[in-house]
């Protein structure tokens, strides 16, 4: 069976497609959770939605000024929380198995390159 499964400092991102119920698979070196592919695909498109949004609030913001960030779909809500290169990540699985988990901002770079050439969605 194919499986990708990229980690970093911090964080883990994997795709399964022949998994019968749960193709992805989001963490750190602590703990995972296994998604499926619809929730992965979320996942993936808020993260970038939210990163593209810090990227956008850069020039609004004093050096010192945090912000914090939402993104939602039907299957989960994420939240950035920090300054716009440098931020926290969060997720809550609103169906199923309702599960949460974060992200240390020194993880959060490596985790986007990750969502960015996982899979295509």
């Amino acid at each position: 069976m194919e499986r990708i499964v990229k980690n970093g400092l911090g964080w883990r991102l994997g795709w399964a497609p022949q998994a019968t119920e749960y193709q992805g698979l989001v963490g750190t070196d602590d703990w995972a959770i296994e998604l499926t592919g619809a929730e992965l695909d979320d996942f993936c498109r808020l993260l970038t939605q939210l990163a593209q949004t810090m990227k956008d609030m850069s020039s609004e913001l004093m050096d010192e000024e945090k912000i914090a960030c939402e993104a939602e779909s039907d299957l989960i809500w994420m939240q950035v929380e920090g300054y716009p290169d440098a931020y926290a990540l969060r997720f809550i699985l609103n169906s199923g198995r309702r599960c949460e988990g974060s992200w240390l901002p020194e993880a959060v770079p490596g985790l986007l390159q990750a969502a960015y050439s996982l899979k295509v969605f």
